[in-house]
C-alpha cells in the first residue's frame, strides 16, 4: 500500500526540507488564479473565462484574480509579487496558474522563500509551471503538476471526464488516487479567437494504453520531474536542483514533452546532460508522458504524429540504456501536455507496480 510522505529525519544542508502537504481547500473557499508566466487571459478571454465558470460552477471555488493575471507583457517582479499575494493571504486556499508560458525562470529568484515555506498552500500548473514546481519542492512543498484554467477548465465543449475526476480528486481529497490508461484521447488543438471553438469538444482517438519497460518490480518514491524543456533551463541555470543529489535517491521521476516539439535527439541530449550529471540513475522508475504530436506550427497527420511518438520513445530508451538500464519505465501516462490529463503530486508519493501494470499517487 502506498504510504504518506514522513518527515522522520532533520533537514541536512543541501538536501530538499522534509515534504509538507499543504491542507486542502473545500468548496466555497477562494482559490486565487495567477500568471506566474504568461499574461495569455488577456489577449485570449474566451477559455480563460469558461476556466473561471468551471471554477465555480463545477467545483465549488471562488477564483480571485490578481493584478498582473491578464496583464500582458508583465515584469517578473510583478508577477512574483501576486504570488506573494495569494500564498500570504490567509482567505485564499489554494492557488491555480492561467497557463504556463516560457519566462518563469526570471520569477524564481525574486521569490521568498521563507514566506511561501510559512503559508504553504496546494498550487497547480503544469508546463512552463514546472519551475515554481521545482521551487516548491526545494522549498518543501508538494505541488500538483497539472490542471491549468485556460487549458484543462477552458476546454472545449466540456471538462474531459478523466481530467475532472483527477483534478477533483487532488483539489480536495488526500490519500491514494489510482491512474489509469486514457479511453480516449486528443491533442489537436483549436483557435482560441473564434468562439465556435467552444461549441463542441474536441474529436479524440482510442486510447492504446501504457507501455511497460522493466516492469519486474514494484517501487515508490518521492515524484520530481515536470516538462522536459523547462528543466532543461533550470539544470543549466542550476535553478531549483538540490545540490546533494542524494535527496533524489529512490524517487519516481515524470516527464513529459510540450506543443514546441522537441526533436528526438533533442530530447536524448537533455536525458543524457541528466545521466551525466547523475540524476537519472538516482530515480527508481520513470514515468513518461504520451507525447504531444501536434502543434499550429507541425500539423501532424496521426501517422506523422506516430512516427514522431515513436521516435521520442527511442531516445529516451536509449538514454535510460546508458545511464540507468533497469530502471521501470511506462510510457504514455496521461500527465502533462495531454487530453486527458492527469493531475501528479509533485514531491507526493508515487507508487509504480510493474508486475500489477498499476500506477497510483497520494494527494
Amino acid at each position: 500500500m502506498i504510504t504518506p510522505d514522513r518527515p522522520d529525519r532533520p533537514d541536512r544542508p543541501g538536501r530538499t526540507v522534509p515534504p509538507v502537504t499543504p491542507e486542502k481547500p473545500v468548496p466555497g473557499d477562494r482559490i486565487a488564479v495567477v500568471s506566474p508566466s504568461s499574461g495569455l487571459p488577456g489577449l485570449l478571454p474566451l477559455p480563460f473565462e469558461l476556466g473561471l465558470k468551471r471554477l465555480r460552477e463545477d467545483f465549488g471555488l471562488e477564483p480571485v484574480e490578481y493584478p498582473a493575471t491578464r496583464k500582458t507583457g508583465s515584469t517578473p517582479q510583478e508577477r512574483a509579487d501576486d504570488l506573494h499575494a495569494a500564498f500570504a493571504d490567509p482567505d485564499i486556499k489554494a492557488v491555480m496558474a492561467s497557463i504556463g508560458g516560457d519566462d518563469q525562470i526570471t520569477v524564481l529568484p525574486l521569490l521568498d522563500r521563507e514566506l511561501i515555506r510559512g503559508r504553504p498552500k496546494p498550487f497547480f500548473g503544469f508546463s512552463d509551471n514546472t519551475n515554481l514546481l521545482a521551487f516548491l519542492h526545494r522549498t518543501g512543498i508538494v505541488g500538483y503538476h497539472g490542471a491549468s484554467v485556460m487549458t484543462e477548465l477552458g476546454r472545449p465543449g466540456a471538462l474531459h471526464p478523466q481530467t475532472a475526476d483527477s483534478l477533483r480528486a487532488a483539489l480536495f481529497t488526500s490519500g491514494p488516487y489510482e491512474l489509469r490508461p486514457a479511453e480516449r484521447w486528443n491533442d489537436v488543438d483549436r483557435d482560441w479567437a473564434d468562439p465556435a471553438t467552444f461549441d463542441a469538444e474536441p474529436e479524440s482517438r482510442p486510447g492504446t494504453g501504457w507501455t511497460w519497460v522493466n516492469a519486474d518490480r514494484v517501487v515508490e518514491g518521492r515524484s520530481w520531474g515536470g516538462c522536459l524543456e523547462i528543466l532543461a533551463p533550470l539544470l543549466m541555470a542550476d535553478r531549483e536542483i538540490a545540490p546533494d543529489l542524494s535527496a533524489y535517491d529512490g524517487g519516481v521521476l515524470f516527464l513529459e514533452t510540450s506543443e514546441e516539439l522537441p526533436s528526438a535527439e533533442e530530447v536524448f541530449r537533455i536525458l543524457r546532460t541528466m545521466g551525466e550529471r547523475g540524476l537519472l540513475a538516482r530515480f527508481s522508475a520513470l514515468l513518461m508522458g504520451r507525447p504531444k504530436t501536434w502543434s499550429f506550427e507541425r500539423p501532424h497527420s496521426p501517422e506523422e504524429g506516430a512516427r514522431y511518438a515513436a521516435g521520442q520513445r527511442e531516445a529516451v530508451l536509449r538514454a535510460l540504456r546508458m545511464y540507468a538500464p533497469t530502471m521501470p519505465i511506462v510510457f504514455d501516462v496521461d500527465l502533462g501536455h495531454t487530453d486527458p490529463q492527469l493531475v501528479i503530486p509533485y514531491g507526493g508519493q508515487v507508487r509504480v507496480d510493474g508486475p500489477a501494470r498499476r500506477i497510483t499517487v497520494m494527494y
